[in-house]
């Protein structure tokens, strides 16, 4: 995997990634092979607005092995978990593949990160 020398890029892009989970994981963000680029995962947070606590995992898939971020995290009804943040950002290579999913239908996802290249 070439990933970009993170002290000279030439262009930084701000993205926000909106969804709703199902119970299979989920494609959030993907950073393409080849995309000379890597993706800096500043926040995901997860919203329950619908009756009942739902549990999240969220997961980076790197050559065919899921890794783990946050696994069957509950997060009650009317309510937001912060499952990164600021403070806990992490970077996807080329062909990593950022992926949550929920154990019921009802929560969304966002997901705020930037293109870096």
């Amino acid at each position: 995997m070439a990933n970009p020398n993170i002290v000279n890029v030439s262009d930084i892009r701000g993205k926000t990634f909106f969804n709703a989970l199902t119970t299979s994981y989920t494609t959030l963000i993907s950073n393409a092979a080849s995309s000379n680029s890597v993706y800096k995962v500043n926040v995901i947070s997860v919203s329950n607005a619908t009756g009942g606590t739902r549990t999240v995992s969220a997961a980076v898939y790197r050559s065919g092995v899921y890794y783990d971020i946050a696994q069957d995290v509950e997060v009650p009804n009317s309510s937001t978990l912060v499952i990164t943040s600021k403070d806990t950002s992490f970077y996807l290579e080329e062909d990593d593949v950022l992926t949550a999913k929920s154990n019921s239908s009802g929560c969304e996802v966002m997901v705020s990160y930037e293109i870096i290249s």
